[in-house]
């Protein structure tokens, strides 16, 4: 029987925890987790990184944080972590947000949001802004809810509806197949294969 991994997360938002806990859970490791951190954003994770390196010493840590306008994911990290990556520390980073690798898995994204398979992008890390791809695509729903939750209303400056991170996250607690959408996102792709070959040097 497989030992147990224990694992806290480091994450911007619910979305990026729903996505890495769906990750974790369908791993060939067997790992418990435990707290997440962060749910504050870019800024709080960049300030406390170095803590979570420290922290990873005793239990593993997951970081995921957004590419967003950062020439490339080596970049930030090494921003980040100028003097290397703790070996118990998973530090991921997603091109050029969560939402690509949601958009990665097509057809189950299309038949969520009651559209067509066209309407989703075949290669969502080369999108500048996937975020505004999903709410464009979802204003062009054949379902009410679907509209409704994530497109924002007219005249208001939210870039996103009411219920679009609690309908998202149904969407990859139910219905998102990690491994399917990583064969069209690189960047997931890169996380799940450093993630399937994790052993904490205290094993």
């Amino acid at each position: 029987m497989n030992r147990l991994v224990p694992i806290n997360l480091a994450v911007e938002d619910i979305l990026s925890e729903a996505a890495v806990k769906k990750i974790l859970i369908e791993a060939p490791q067997d790992f418990a987790i435990g707290t997440t951190y962060g749910k504050r954003g870019f800024g709080y994770l960049k300030k406390a990184i170095f803590g979570f390196c420290k922290a990873a010493h005793t239990t593993p840590f997951l970081v995921l944080t957004d590419l967003d306008a950062t020439d490339c994911a080596p970049t930030l990290v090494q921003s980040w972590l100028p003097n290397g990556v703790e070996a118990n520390l998973i530090f991921r980073v997603a091109v050029r947000e969560v939402e690509a690798w949601l958009i990665a898995d097509r057809t189950r994204l299309a038949d969520f949001l009651g559209v067509r398979e066209s309407s989703i992008p075949c290669n969502p890390d080369d999108l500048a802004d996937p975020k505004a791809v999903i709410v464009s695509t979802a204003a062009l729903s054949r379902r009410r809810a679907i509209r409704a939750a994530l497109v924002p209303a007219p005249r208001t400056t939210a870039k996103v509806g009411p219920g679009y991170n609690d309908t998202l996250v149904e969407f990859v607690r139910d219905y998102w197949v990690p491994c399917e959408a990583g064969l069209r996102s690189p960047s997931l792709q890169r996380a799940l294969d450093r993630i399937h070959a994790f052993a904490p040097s205290w094993h």
